[in-house]
């Protein structure tokens, strides 16, 4: 029983989690309504239409605890992770349990039943079904307690059984409109993975057909070089060309096949990262973290020499973690992507990549002197769909990669956590246990 509910209470929370992450944008607006309007409609209650019951106090505790909402987007990053606890904090004191509390206080007046409708519509555009439901028990409750010790004598014959139905149909909707929006990110992403299959399908073949004619001509060019320079000392009617043309005809060939590398490995990654995260263990073997952080760099379509200078591989002491290869290299290829571009686009920074081994098992330890992660973005980053880039950090774009990252580590049996400074560095911690079996 204990642990059901400490399941249930984890996943409600991980819910909430989420509804921070696409509602953190708005907060700023959101707040700012709930800061203006608890006062101003104490007036209005108040004042202009006075009702039977208004409490001035009350209402500036709920504009004070929107506060911080408002002003989300600068909490300080060791108080981040407790936004979402705050959030669900905030929305449970201002919807179900003020808004009921002032209805049974005003003895159900009209007005104050509208405003529990409009309360519970609210509701259902900001929680998912669960937390929908453990709001509306634990608002509820909590706001007939209040209403039992501030009242001599309390009572519910205002109570109409005429309403429950109106309330019901607000709740019933919000749980099949919460539904629809779950199975929207399925297709979302299933319409990915077939168009990321497609346009697979329909690349690898030319790309295989230029990265071959690439290199047979790269097989052939020093023969072909050295009969036009014969043919010109011949004295023979050829067009003459630049003998700088002529030096740079073999790195134009091998730009060629590393473009045609890249591009193929672009599509294996694509590949990778929209497949439905769902591993099977029986594939899962012990693994040379090693020799798979070193066949990531070996085929890692880097740009430039450039671009492969900029990481530093720090072997230390290797390590065996029970997982799959191919997964693990297709990590290290997201870490090195996003890193080689926010290095690359501001201009500084160098990475690094080191292991630390221990009898529990290892760590591999990813970091970068590059931009950094703003700190209301760094919660996000291994959350699906969320995607960042520097001067771009509204949340919006595909955002699979890190995601990608974290199921695999999880499915390992292993974490990713992600620390960073603005301006500084940005460090992946990659944890793995120890190897069995």
């Amino acid at each position: 029983m204990i642990g059901g509910l400490k399941s249930l209470a984890l996943r409600a929370y991980a819910t909430m989690e989420r509804s921070v992450l696409y509602f953190e944008p708005r907060f700023l607006p959101f707040g700012l309504v709930a800061v203006v309007g608890f006062p101003l409609y104490y007036f209005i209650w108040h004042d202009l239409f006075p009702q039977p019951y208004e409490n001035l106090p009350l209402r500036l505790f709920g504009s004070a605890l929107f506060v911080p909402v408002m002003l989300a987007k600068y909490w300080p990053k060791g108080l981040r992770p407790y936004l979402a606890g705050y959030w669900y904090l905030a929305v449970l004191f201002a919807l179900p349990f003020f808004f009921t509390f002032m209805l049974l206080k005003n003895n159900g007046d009209s007005a104050w039943l509208l405003s529990v409708l409009a309360a519970a519509f609210l509701m259902v555009l900001l929680l998912d079904w669960l937390n929908l439901f453990i709001q509306t028990v634990v608002g509820v409750g909590l706001a007939w307690l209040a209403y039992s010790l501030t009242t001599a004598a309390p009572h519910l014959e205002f109570v109409s059984l005429e309403h429950v139905p109106i309330y019901l149909f607000i709740i019933v909707i919000g749980v099949a409109a919460n539904y629809s929006s779950e199975v929207v990110k399925r297709e979302r992403l299933r319409a990915m993975l077939t168009a990321a299959s497609t346009v697979a399908h329909e690349l690898r073949t030319p790309l295989l057909g230029i990265k071959a004619g690439a290199a047979g001509l790269k097989q052939h060019l020093p023969a072909l070089l050295d009969a036009y320079r014969q043919a010109r000392e011949a004295g023979l009617p050829v067009e003459p060309l630049r003998e700088a043309h002529l030096a740079s005809m073999g790195g134009v060939l091998e730009r060629i096949e590393g473009e045609a590398d890249y591009s193929n490995t672009a599509i294996d990654m694509l590949l990778m990262n929209t497949k439905p995260f769902g591993f099977r263990e029986e594939s899962f073997a012990p693994c040379s973290m090693t020799a798979c952080v070193e066949t990531a760099l070996r085929r890692y379509p880097f740009a430039s020499e450039r671009e492969r200078r900029l990481v530093a591989w720090e072997p230390g002491e290797d390590f065996l973690f029970r997982g799959n290869e191919l997964m693990m290299v297709h990590v290290l290829f997201n870490l090195l992507k996003n890193a080689v571009y926010h290095v690359t686009k501001a201009g500084k920074g160098q990475i690094a990549i080191r292991l630390e081994a221990s009898p529990e098992g290892g760590r591999l330890i990813f970091r970068d002197t590059g931009p950094g992660i703003p700190p209301h973005v760094l919660p996000h980053i291994f959350t699906r769909f969320y995607a960042w880039s520097l001067g771009h950090d509204d949340g919006s774009g595909a955002g699979i990669g890190l995601a990608y990252c974290r199921s695999v580590m999880q499915a390992f049996g292993g974490s990713i956590s992600c620390e960073s400074t603005v301006g500084e560095f940005s460090e992946f911690v990659l944890t793995f246990p120890a190897a069995s079996g």
